[in-house]
């Protein structure tokens, strides 16, 4: 008989809950990688702590420039995992943004917020959105950053991320819209990449993980038509990959933004006969290539 102490009350796709309250994780914990200067693409990166309670920090992602003054275009990635796995510092985002920046030519940072079980949800949306705020705040060239102060451009900011960080750029895109950066600050564009959002059987999953929810109709989990048509941004770019889980909610996010009323411009991008986040899994497949290349055209403005 299987004793008391290892009877599961709930199985989800990426962890399993005892009745005794213990919770099991699936995936091993995520290999994390120092920052470090690349010599072949030009690319410096470093880290930076913004707060210790709660830990909040970001991998910042220096290209090459052509002069010391250079301004250039800032996106603000938040990665996916889950809502509780992966990391800003783990080898497949460090390269994966190392290679937008380079690509780009744009200033990456990179957040690396709290995760379940140690910090359920809401911590991944607070933290993401302080961090988005510290970003801001360099706006006038006097903070603590100095790469920000010198060289980031805050009339060219872009939010984007993949997975669990899609859903967590929607909320910060919805925030900037509803409460806002400080003036000098402009959010052009938001990119979500396979997406997550309710609608599918992890919403169980997500409840779970966020305690204080407000049920399946949770507008960060499935954010209503109105909260969508008040994103403070002026283009939006979704990709959705064909064999993914998540194919129907990221097309059902695009529908709602049609029908929202909201001004600005927006894509939908369908990778065909592709899985949930290939091109962070397999980033040389001529598939992930394409998708890279229209991101880098989104975030030049081509």
């Amino acid at each position: 008989m299987e004793s008391a102490d290892n009877e599961v009350a709930h199985e989800f796709r990426f962890f399993r809950v005892y009745k005794d309250g213990r919770i099991h994780m699936f995936m091993p914990t995520c290999e994390t990688i120092p920052p470090f200067d690349d010599p072949a693409s030009g690319v410096q990166s470093k880290d930076v702590t913004i707060s210790t309670q709660p830990s909040v920090s970001v991998r910042i992602f220096l290209p090459k420039l052509q002069n010391p003054n250079q301004k250039l275009p800032l996106l603000f990635y938040i990665h996916g995992g889950g809502f509780s796995m992966m990391s800003a510092f783990s080898p497949a985002y460090h390269s994966y943004c190392a290679a937008l920046a380079a690509e780009a030519n744009v200033l990456v940072v990179s957040v690396e917020y709290g995760l379940f079980p140690t910090r359920p949800i809401p911590a991944c949306y607070e933290d993401s959105w302080a961090a988005l705020q510290w970003v801001a705040s360099h706006v006038n060239r006097n903070g603590p950053e100095q790469w920000l102060n010198d060289h980031a451009n805050f009339a060219q900011v872009f939010i984007g991320g993949d997975s669990a960080g899609g859903n967590i750029s929607h909320t910060s895109a919805f925030r900037v819209g509803t409460i806002g950066l400080p003036a000098g600050v402009k959010v052009v564009g938001l990119i979500l990449v396979h997406p997550y959002f309710g609608g599918t059987e992890d919403d169980e999953m997500w409840l779970y993980m966020c305690p204080d929810n407000r049920g399946l109709d949770d507008p960060r989990m499935n954010p209503p038509v109105e909260d969508i048509g008040r994103l403070g941004c002026e283009r939006v770019l979704i990709f959705v990959a064909e064999k993914d889980h998540l194919n129907p909610v990221g097309k059902n996010y695009h529908e709602k933004l049609k029908k929202s009323g909201w001004k600005g411009s927006f894509e939908l991008v369908e990778n065909e006969k592709e899985e949930h986040c290939f091109h962070i899994r397999y980033p040389n497949h001529d598939k992930a290539s394409e998708l890279m290349r229209k991101f880098v055209s989104f975030l030049k403005q081509e």
